[in-house]
């Protein structure tokens, strides 16, 4: 009998950390299904899971008539009594359909679009309407609850971040290969992984770089991930006349990941807030990834960021808005090796006491049993 069925639109083989967050809590969580959308490669994904996995017959899941007649028909059939919603908003608004079907638990994971839509007018409504049908609501960090406590009953509210697997980022990693394919040699690295899109901050990077490279010339830009600003970040790349130090990875299979974060010597996110509050980062697991590498990690003050990162301890939160303070800290942590790797080592050691996929999957065990 299944007991869990987590619902979302959020799930490998489609990249991202919301996704990531969602396979990491399904990988540890027993006899848990999980419906999602369909994805390029989705098929060969399933088969490798330990659980059962079934797919939308779109790329999308909205709270329609037909995607809560399949979740029903999964509750009933599996037996399942508790619903996990990967995502609270859109897909929440089923929760009471997924009740009549027989679930006795609903819990919803929320993220930085949640905390967006709780300072929305408009939006408001709808989350205020899909928290009413929680019994637990999740947030990620400090700046997420504090949101979310305007709209959804502060006793349903439990943290739960993402977590890391520090077996699998670690500073042991070979980043060799990368460096070697890359032609980076022994230059200095500044990396950046993330989907490509204006909020993460990688134009502000490029804004930057030349102001970087006068104080470190040998340093060397690693743009990692896909996403629909590649092209602007091109342009943006030949106009700062910055080509020969900056690469760009493209798409990269996740389980290549940490040899991308160990051919660095600093990881740079910095995110920023746009679109008047609504497009804000949540948390930002890749910090927490680069740490466990041992890396020190620039974050932008968007959201929730801040919460991944002790300030001057294992990285720096800067304004993501400000080339010049993005520029000098990138500068200052690539001149100051012995600085740099002391951060990493902090950040490591904060990874492994209080962001383990272990201790995570403990907290959401027991927010599925009894909150």
């Amino acid at each position: 009998m299944t007991r869990v069925l987590i619902v979302t639109n959020d799930f490998p083989p489609r990249p991202g950390g919301i996704q990531s967050f969602v396979h990491g809590l399904a990988s540890r969580t027993p006899e848990v299904l999980v419906y999602a959308p369909q994805w390029p490669g989705c098929a060969a994904f399933d088969r490798l899971q330990p659980y059962p996995v079934v797919r939308h017959p779109s790329s999308l899941m909205l709270p329609t008539p037909a995607v809560a007649r399949r979740a029903a028909r999964l509750v009933a059939e599996h037996g399942a009594d508790t619903v996990v919603f990967g995502a609270a908003a859109p897909l929440g608004l089923l929760a009471p359909r997924l009740r009549a079907a027989g679930a006795r638990r609903v819990v919803m994971l929320t993220h930085g679009h949640e905390a967006s839509w709780a300072g929305a007018p408009g939006f408001r409504s709808v989350l205020r309407r899909i928290g009413e049908h929680a019994d637990v609501v999740t947030y990620l960090g400090g700046y997420t609850r504090d949101r979310l406590a305007s709209v959804i009953p502060p006793g349903k509210l439990v943290r739960l971040a993402p977590g890391v697997d520090p077996a699998r980022f670690h500073p042991g990693v070979d980043g060799g290969v990368v460096r070697r394919a890359l032609d980076l040699g022994e230059r200095p690295v500044v990396v950046c992984v993330s989907r490509l899109v204006p909020r993460k901050g990688q134009d502000q990077l490029v804004r930057a770089w030349p102001r970087v490279l006068r104080a470190v010339p040998e340093a060397v830009l690693m743009i990692v991930g896909g996403g629909p600003d590649a092209r602007r970040l091109a342009r943006l790349v030949r106009a700062a006349g910055v080509a020969a130090s900056v690469r760009f990875t493209g798409e990269v299979p996740s389980g290549s990941l940490p040899l991308y974060y160990a051919a660095g010597d600093v990881f740079a996110m910095p995110c920023r807030t746009r679109l008047g509050g609504v497009d804000v980062e949540g948390l930002g697991i890749v910090f927490l990834e680069a740490s466990a590498t041992g890396l020190p990690v620039v974050a932008g003050a968007s959201g929730g960021a801040p919460d991944a990162v002790r300030q001057g301890e294992t990285g720096f939160v800067v304004d993501g808005r400000s080339v010049g303070e993005v520029a000098d800290t990138l500068a200052d942590l690539l001149g100051d090796r012995e600085r740099a790797r002391k951060m990493g080592r902090t950040g490591r050691e904060w990874v492994l006491s209080d962001w383990s996929w272990d201790q995570i999957g403990d907290r959401f065990r027991a927010i599925l049993l009894d909150g």
